[in-house]
């Protein structure tokens, strides 16, 4: 079996130079990343147009676009990954689909439902300490209900870094964190991806 394919989502600034960035990185450490445009071609250059363009979307459709991105990979067992509203994504995503093969959030998580099942799922989260979107009581009853669905979680919190610590091109950017989440997040993938060579 081959490597899992990893689908690594933007935040809600769009497809921006920063993401592809982040997958080439993936891709140099011998990674299938793929990074579907939910916007269509449409980036933010501040928080709040990019809230706008999410709203304006709407988050039924941006979860829909995300499904049919990860479609033609799904029977191969995706790693979904994603940054703040991407990692929200990513997360409904996997708790979805029964043959994912991990999970990295950076930035930002999201709402469990009270039946979601994630037997075994490795999951790693990066994440600003403190973060205003993400704040101490939010992360420890997400920790708790994902440990409840069964997955296998792992936070790693980044003290002083802003929420998006690791685009450079924010004024967020941490490069000491965002090196230190890279390296963490290699080993991660590289052990899920890994994992399912030997399925």
């Amino acid at each position: 079996m081959t490597r899992s394919p990893i689908l690594l989502l933007h935040s809600m600034y769009g497809l921006r130079p920063a993401v592809h960035a982040a997958a080439d990185r993936l891709r140099a450490a011998g990674h299938e990343v793929h990074v579907p445009d939910l916007f269509e071609g449409r980036t933010a250059d501040s928080a709040e147009d990019g809230m706008a363009l999410k709203e304006e979307i709407g988050k039924d459709e941006l979860l829909h676009r995300a499904v049919v991105a990860a479609a033609p990979l799904s029977d191969r067992g995706v790693v979904y990954a994603g940054f703040s509203l991407g990692g929200s994504i990513a997360q409904n995503l996997a708790l979805g689909d029964e043959k994912a093969r991990g999970l990295l959030l950076l930035h930002g998580t999201s709402d469990i439902a009270d039946d979601a099942t994630a037997d075994g799922l490795p999951v790693q989260l990066h994440v600003a300490d403190p973060d205003p979107f993400e704040p101490h009581d939010w992360l420890n009853a997400w920790y708790l209900r994902m440990g409840r669905a069964g997955a296998d979680v792992e936070i790693y919190r980044y003290p002083g870094a802003g929420h998006l610590f690791t685009d450079p091109e924010l004024p967020d950017y941490d490069e000491e964190a965002a090196e230190a989440t890279w390296k963490v997040a290699l080993g991660f993938l590289a052990e899920v991806t890994e994992a399912a060579e030997q399925r």
